[in-house]
């Protein structure tokens, strides 16, 4: 562009300059051996201007023949780095491909058309090529000899990585990422592998600097890098809980301005708060996050945040929850709770069959049966919230890569991943069946059995029910009968009939309707009956 630009300056200059002699037109005398020529000033720039063109051509001529010798040999230089350029692609994507017989083949001949000091693409090639064939030895021998280059050093230590991670040698590789962290701080993957190691020893301060560094050269992209810094910042919170309460809470709540959804980061807050007797900042942490995400964790933490409290208090507390979070199985859990710690039990058991139709799981099963046990002590209906508990769902937990802990982890312990753990129903944890679903939920709660009352002779009994002889025959699952023993009168000998009219004797249902032995609803025949004795169902 430069150059056509120059040529059409030079070309309007010489046709101006052509144009403004015309206008002034002029002769020309000149004497040289005692002969004179005369000629116009136009005649004469014109001889003038092709002389000029005539000698630049010929030094042109002179200039291409003289160095004639030297572009051939550079002509067919430049054909063979062609070959060679073309042959280092040709096996570079062969290796890609795992071609091994056409990666050696390619590695050969561009080793015969390029020299490797001046192309180091060949060692890449030749040590690509030893691990697809296997040869382990040789590949890390060739990614040495590129470390020591400053050329090839970050390609290199890529390569050395690799290969310890491929071993299982995690302090080599550890080693290998941070000497590229030190000279090119920008390498996604020397910063990723650096800023796990880094987190996996607890080394919080540099793994944070580390991360800044990675936000300012833009390798990480900004909602991610928020993301990490605040997994960071509340582990270190964690760690500082104990010895320095205000440092942990500067941390959380940095924490939570890069990430207002991390739980653990508002539970440290809040704890950090607490520590300081400031209930109000702690409340206020507390319902912000339960606004973002309601987590079984914060809820208790808000219930009991003051030790000494009544059980009506924490129900007010509970409350709040739930208003600011209506319609949750969460909130509708910690109302269910609070109301059977203030022995609200008809409260409790509508807000837990609440939660059991939204989110049918395990832990609300087991709440009821708790409910249950807590008010009836009946046997038969805990048994039955357990048997359903056993086949429900699991309850959500922190998971990370198959890893299920009962607390939160920065790294996973199974991979080293940092940000790894998530908030959500494990899976692969039952053998058996599992039922989900409302209608599991509901059909659950049809089927709940009866309260068994208790006798005045401290036996269990049912609960008196108007029914007909042919209900009362008929027989329905988990539903006790009571046997009354009916002795031969006084006055009438044992093989006389009696003179009411005879009761049809009908056989005994099943006394254990599905329960098992020593369950205390179950009356033992052997010791209530005799061979003198006849049943009647009531």
């Amino acid at each position: 562009m430069i150059r056509l630009f120059i040529f059409a300056i030079v070309t309007l200059a010489l046709g101006w300059g052509f144009s403004w002699l015309a206008d002034r037109p002029g002769l020309i005398a000149i004497t040289w051996q005692d002969q004179l020529i005369e000629t116009s000033i136009m005649v004469a720039a014109t001889a003038l201007v092709a002389l000029i063109g005539a000698v630049m051509f010929v030094w042109w001529l002179i200039q291409t023949i003289w160095t004639s010798p030297h572009s051939v040999r550079r002509f067919f230089r430049a054909r063979k780095r062609d070959r060679g350029y073309q042959a280092l692609s040709t096996g570079l994507i062969a290796a890609g491909a795992g071609n091994a017989l056409l990666a050696r083949k390619m590695t050969a001949r561009a080793r015969g058309l390029l020299r490797a000091d001046q192309e180091p693409l060949i060692h890449l090639l030749e040590a690509q090529t030893a691990l697809i064939e296997g040869r382990h030895e040789e590949a890390r021998e060739k990614f040495e000899r590129m470390a020591d280059d400053p050329e090839t050093r970050e390609l290199g230590l890529r390569g050395l990585y690799m290969e310890a991670r491929r071993l299982g040698a995690n302090e080599a590789a550890r080693q290998y990422a941070e000497a590229a962290v030190e000279n090119a701080p920008y390498l996604p993957w020397a910063a990723e592998a650096t800023l796990e190691y880094r987190s996996q020893s607890a080394r919080w301060e540099e793994a944070i600097r580390l991360l800044d560094q990675q936000k300012v050269a833009n390798v990480i992209e900004r909602k991610r890098a928020d993301r990490l810094k605040a997994v960071l910042l509340t582990a270190r919170a964690t760690e500082r809980l104990e010895g320095d309460p205000k440092g942990a809470k500067d941390d959380a709540n940095a924490a939570l301005k890069l990430a207002k959804d991390l739980v653990p980061a508002g539970i440290i807050a809040a704890k950090a708060y607490l520590r300081e007797d400031n209930l109000r900042k702690a409340a206020n942490v507390l319902e912000g996050l339960w606004k973002h995400q309601p987590h079984p964790d914060v809820g208790m933490l808000y219930l009991r945040a003051r030790p000494g409290d009544s059980a009506a208090d924490r129900m007010l507390r509970a409350e709040r929850l739930e208003k600011l979070k209506p319609n949750n199985p969460e909130s509708l859990l910690i109302m269910a709770q609070a109301a059977l710690d203030k022995q609200d039990f008809k409260l409790a058991r509508e807000k837990a069959q609440a939660a059991l139709r939204m989110d049918p799981r395990e832990g609300i099963y087991l709440l009821l049966a708790d409910i249950e046990d807590a008010e009836t002590g009946d046997q038969g209906r805990i048994r039955h919230w357990m048997a359903q508990a056993v086949r429900a769902p699991r309850d959500q937990a922190w998971v990370a890569d198959g890893f299920v802990s009962d607390h939160w982890l920065p790294v996973s312990p199974v991979t080293g991943r940092l940000d790894a753990f998530e908030w959500k129903r494990p899976f692969g944890q039952l053998e058996g069946p599992v039922e989900e679903g409302t209608v599991a939920a509901e059909t659950a709660i049809a089927n709940l059995p009866p309260v068994i009352a208790q006798s005045s002779t401290g036996e269990q009994a049912p609960e008196p029910e108007p029914s007909t002889v042919s209900s009362a025959i008929k027989p329905a699952p988990q539903k006790p009968v009571k046997l009354e023993v009916i002795q031969p009168s006084a006055a009438s000998p044992a093989h006389s009939k009696p003179s009411t009219p005879p009761v049809e004797e009908i056989k005994a249902p099943d006394p254990f309707n599905g329960r098992p032995p020593d369950d205390p609803g179950v009356k033992d025949e052997t010791t209530s009956t005799s061979s003198a004795t006849r049943l009647r169902l009531f």
